[in-house]
């Protein structure tokens, strides 16, 4: 499904690569990598990568289209390699990851002296439309408890510069902006759901999980359904920074 469903994220990625600018020779690390549709495209710039998950599937999925370049499955909070990086790079990742200061400073002490960050992902208010209303859908539902998960963090601007700041890097550019996101079909939303909101719905009866996916696809119908399109109310945080 993340293939197949959800190709805007490698595809929204590609940009970043750019900002990135990834030199002949150079050493990066894909944190975060998925699939290993960005890895290859930094490869093909020259440079060389290795990409990291910590997903196991995402991984096995990498390796299979790209065998010739090396994946690790680790965690963004714990992770080490003996040759620091010239740059780390990350797209629609680290809002995954809660202990944000632990990521950071494992990208931090990844990195050579005067190597780079180059990150994008969720951004304060992203998806709000879509949490309010999957967890006005639980509360209905008498889910209350699992409607309070925290799956996500999504920093504003000032709050991860300043982290990042704190960390030892100087933050030469940071950009928080609206993206609003065309999902795939006409059951684009309830797959986004399914994908990235799964942690919400699990392990309960199926019939149970097509009430609360289908209310929560009627409550967003007035401010994410457009012109015959679902989109995800993104908002992304951009942030290039310096060891």
């Amino acid at each position: 499904m993340y293939d197949g469903k959800h190709g805007f994220v490698s595809k929204y990625g590609e940009d970043l690569v750019e900002l990135l600018d990834p030199k002949e020779g150079e050493r990066i690390l894909d944190l975060g990598c998925g699939t290993g549709d960005l890895t290859e495209m930094i490869v093909q710039k020259g440079a060389n990568v290795i990409g990291l998950d910590n997903s196991p599937e995402m991984i096995k999925a990498a390796a299979s289209k790209y065998p010739y370049i090396p994946f690790d499955v680790r965690s963004a909070t714990d992770f080490i390699y003996q040759e620091k990086f010239d740059a780390i790079f990350s797209n629609a990742t680290l809002h995954w990851v809660p202990d944000h200061r632990k990521a950071i400073d494992c990208i931090y002490n990844n990195l050579k002296t005067g190597g780079r960050f180059v990150a994008e992902f969720g951004g304060k208010g992203n998806v709000d439309n879509i949490i309010r209303a999957l967890r006005d859908a639980l509360i209905r539902k008498d889910y209350a408890d699992r409607a309070e998960k925290k799956l996500w963090f999504f920093p504003s601007l000032s709050e991860y510069a300043s982290r990042l700041e704190e960390a030892g890097f100087r933050v030469v550019f940071a950009a928080h902006f609206d993206r609003p996101t065309l999902l795939e079909d006409k059951e684009g939303m309830v797959n986004w759901l399914r994908m990235f909101a799964s942690s919400y719905i699990e392990n309960l009866d199926k019939e149970v999980v097509n009430e609360i996916l289908h209310e929560t696809e009627n409550r967003l119908r007035p401010t994410n359904f457009k012109n015959g399109n679902w989109y995800a109310d993104y908002v992304r945080l951009r942030v290039v920074a310096y060891r």
